[in-house]
């Protein structure tokens, strides 16, 4: 059978719904809850130092302007929107500074795209009808579980054509999250993913410097709002929205058919949890350089080294690392430089880190990162290339000093991967960190407790309610 072959109409559609609508928190095993927690954190010490940033700003300056309802927390900030466009922002939010969690397989930012419906659907919730922490734990693992598999579905053809990942498969983690947080049965969460489905754009092109890059999860979390919201309301979708071998999402989205994999879809559905394979980021940048800026600091504490002695550095990964982040660097603002790799070495080497305080645009035409940023090579490796998605942030770099020194390293997955994942310490102060940018340190300890004891929790809306501060430093 073709891998693309349709086995039965929607199969892989109503498989997907199916265990979406019928998840039970109680059926989550014991370390999948206890990783959604800290996932969960990690994505809103991201938002929440978005929202002092320029581009969060405009958006959400351009939404209230047209907006009429006024539900829901723009988190962070004393402001609210109605539950869409809520959406919209807070997914931006936590996609703001490339410090958001990634599923590199399914090359998907999940919380991104996840969590902003699943909040907003907490906050119009009657008093009678509140969201447990329990039932907020059971829809962020379905969302977190149902976009990754699409993603690897698709393989890495689907962002090397030119399709930004983050906006069209995550929809699918959108849909999902926001069917399971309204508990619609199978049928609604069919249509939910097949009304977010048809919604999916986001155009790689996007990376090199437009602010639009940071809202591509943001309207991905919004339609998939829409479409749970629609369903829910007996509004219909493409119930083949994966299957359909024309105009379905699949097929479309691949260049052939031979390029997507159906069966990734429901293969260990339930039984594997692709939510223990997001990985956390602990620089500033996008997830394709932490590799190379982890063999770079393992060279340099075994072998200390100068900018000065560089002769240069060549870094060797696959097509998909070349392509996505391998380019020669051109100052085009924060977007670029955050996901561009010489860029970010370069940053690396000259400041001994790339967070937060390494980054701003009175910096991205800094001359001597820029001469720095140029002796930096990215080359495919074939043999890299062929070990698959899975290996797709594998690189190996050398550095060659002017003395006639050669370093080398490779590194397959970086710090804070699934392989690696961090520990609860190191995500606690990653979102202290974050968070106490823009509101005080004891409110930000008050959102810690309340999602590392979720399932304790009775009101979601509580923790609406603490993202909804405003900032007071």
């Amino acid at each position: 059978m073709n891998r693309s072959d349709n086995p039965g109409g929607n199969a892989y559609t109503a498989g997907i719904a199916a265990f979406v609508a019928g998840l039970r928190y109680d059926a989550i095993p014991s370390e999948v809850r206890a990783r959604i927690k800290l996932l969960v954190l990690d994505s809103i010490g991201c938002a929440i130092f978005g929202a002092g940033l320029r581009w969060s700003e405009i958006l959400a300056d351009t939404l209230d302007a047209v907006d009429s309802t006024r539900s829901c927390a723009v988190w962070g900030t004393s402001r609210r929107l109605s539950a869409p466009h809520a959406a919209l922002v807070n997914g931006t939010l936590v996609q703001s500074f490339e410090l958001d969690d990634v599923h590199r397989v399914g090359v998907l930012h999940v919380g991104a795209v996840t969590l902003p419906g699943i909040v907003a659907i907490a906050e119009g919730l009657p008093a009678n009808a509140r969201m447990s922490g329990r039932d907020f734990l059971r829809a962020c693992v379905a969302g977190y579980e149902i976009g990754p598999r699409v993603g690897m579905c698709m393989g890495p053809e689907h962002i090397a054509q030119g399709w930004h990942s983050g906006a069209t498969v995550g929809v699918y983690s959108a849909a999902a999250g926001a069917a399971a947080a309204l508990r619609l049965d199978t049928e609604q969460t069919v249509h939910a993913l097949g009304i977010g489905g048809t919604q999916a754009a986001g155009l790689m092109a996007a990376q090199f410097g437009a602010m639009v890059k940071r809202m591509h999860a943001g309207r991905a979390a919004q339609s998939g709002l829409y479409g749970a919201l629609l369903a829910q309301n007996g509004f219909t979708g493409i119930v083949d929205v994966f299957e359909n071998p024309y105009g379905g999402f699949c097929s479309t989205f691949s260049r052939s058919d031979d390029r997507f994999d159906l069966t990734q879809l429901v293969d260990g559905l339930g039984e594997r949890f692709e939510t223990m394979r997001v990985a956390l980021k602990f620089y500033s940048c996008v997830g394709s350089n932490h590799t190379t800026l982890d063999a770079i600091r393992a060279m340099r504490s075994r072998h200390p080294f100068e900018v000065a002695d560089i002769e240069r550095i060549v870094v060797h990964g696959s097509r998909v690392t070349m392509d996505h982040v391998g380019w020669k660097y051109v100052p085009q603002g924060l977007t670029s430089a955050q996901l561009n790799l010489p860029y970010c070495v370069a940053t690396l080497l000259l400041e001994g880190d790339v967070f937060v305080d390494q980054f701003s645009e009175e910096r991205v035409a800094d001359r001597e990162r820029m001469a720095l940023a140029d002796r930096v090579q990215v080359l495919e490796d074939p043999a890299i290339t062929a070990r698959g998605p899975t290996f797709r942030h594998m690189v190996r770099v050398e550095i060659l000093l002017r003395d006639g020194t050669r370093l080398e390293e490779t590194v397959e997955a970086q710090r804070g991967s699934e392989h690696a994942f961090a520990s609860e310490t190191d995500i606690v102060d990653k979102m202290m960190k974050l968070a106490t940018h823009r509101i005080p340190a004891g409110h930000a300890e008050r959102i810690v407790d309340w999602v590392m004891h979720a399932e304790d929790q009775a009101d979601t809306g509580e923790l609406a309610a603490l993202l909804a501060a405003g900032p007071q430093r």
